[in-house]
């Protein structure tokens, strides 16, 4: 029998008519479609027009506007949740209770640090296996780029870098990435600055206008984050080791290039770009499936996301008190929003 998959926030396909996000859902559906062992079964959303529309393009025996009843009535092994990140803990804690045996998420994980500790601890009480969705793992370039650090292309890695517009949202995926690059090494301290002007809120969240992020992994390698003023249009990867740099980019021409001992000009990477990031969700929808099938971990395990939010509260922290963070980070709120509501947050 397939797993039985439940969708909490069906939304809008991405750019159309009435759409206020990616319509990730869509997305999470494509890879329940191509797995031999799942099934789409019931879809909640608080819109049912949302629902039905949906319903028409990916299936789903059942709707319902309340996704407690969904969790109560329709049986589900598996739930995708795709709304804004102020309902992801509620949402999984729930599904958790309720008796499913994998959760799927949206990133980033929650508004709050203790939010996202409590989605992964109850989660591990109830025996429940929990993702999120950082699609890049799966992305061509970023596998590539791992895989010259492995053969020892660039010599002993010595600092991991990302620039990018946040370090929430958009920074989730890239405080991801350099520990999947790292071999999933933890960090011990790290020290970080973060300033509002020409702030954004994406999705309710609020996000820094300029952040600074630099931390100390285990194995003694350096991570730098950039983020907001002045990174604009350089959105990437950097692997810096003692005989040459990789450079990893998120565009498709020229996604992947290196500089190796001995090189007078940077290297372009020959790769198959011919899917897009919005495929990679696929590719993690079938992973998890499979995880749950050969008790394995996946991938895209929540753990491993807990690591890459921690570094995200570690670093507004650090702004906060004015200091070295040394890990593991000791809060339950965001000191973001903290500041922010104090006045001080600029």
């Amino acid at each position: 029998m397939p797993y039985r998959v439940g969708i909490i926030g069906c939304g809008r396909p991405w750019k159309s008519d009435g759409a206020t996000g990616f319509g990730m859902s869509h997305w999470h559906a494509e890879g329940y479609k191509a797995s031999p062992d799942a099934e789409i079964a019931a879809l909640a959303d608080i819109n049912l027009d949302n629902a039905r529309s949906f319903q028409e393009q990916h299936g789903g025996d059942n709707l319902y506007a309340d996704y407690q009843e969904m969790l109560a009535k329709a049986s589900l092994d598996i739930v995708s949740i795709c709304t804004w990140p102020h309902l992801h803990a509620e949402m999984v804690i729930a599904a958790a209770e309720a008796g499913v045996k994998a959760v799927h998420c949206e990133k980033p994980m929650a508004p709050t640090f203790g939010e996202a500790m409590r989605m992964v601890e109850v989660c591990e009480a109830h025996g429940v296996q929990l993702t999120f969705n950082h699609q890049r793992r799966f992305g061509p370039q970023f596998r590539a780029a791992r895989d010259l650090l492995h053969s020892g292309a660039i010599g002993q890695l010595q600092r991991l870098e990302g620039v990018c517009p946040n370090l929430c949202d958009w920074g989730t995926h890239w405080f991801d990435m350099l520990f999947f690059y790292n071999d999933e090494t933890p960090v011990d301290w790290l020290i970080g600055q973060i300033d509002m002007r020409n702030g954004s809120s994406v999705f309710g969240v609020p996000h820094e206008g300029q952040g600074l992020s630099y931390f100390h992994y285990q194995n003694g390698v350096l991570g730098l984050m950039i983020t907001g003023h002045g990174a604009e249009g350089m959105y990437g990867n950097k692997l810096i080791g003692s005989d040459g740099t990789i450079e990893v980019k998120t565009s498709r021409e020229d996604p992947l290039r290196m500089w190796a001992k001995g090189d007078s000009e940077p290297r372009a990477i020959e790769l198959d770009t011919g899917r897009s990031d919005l495929t990679w969700v696929q590719d993690g929808v079938l992973d998890l499936v499979d995880a749950l099938k050969h008790s394995r971990e996946p991938e895209l395990a929540g753990r491993r996301a807990l690591r890459a939010t921690e570094l995200i509260y570690a670093t507004y922290e650090s702004s906060r008190r004015r200091a070295r963070i040394d890990f593991p980070l000791d809060i339950e709120d965001s000191p973001l929003q903290a500041m922010l509501m104090q006045g001080t947050g600029d």
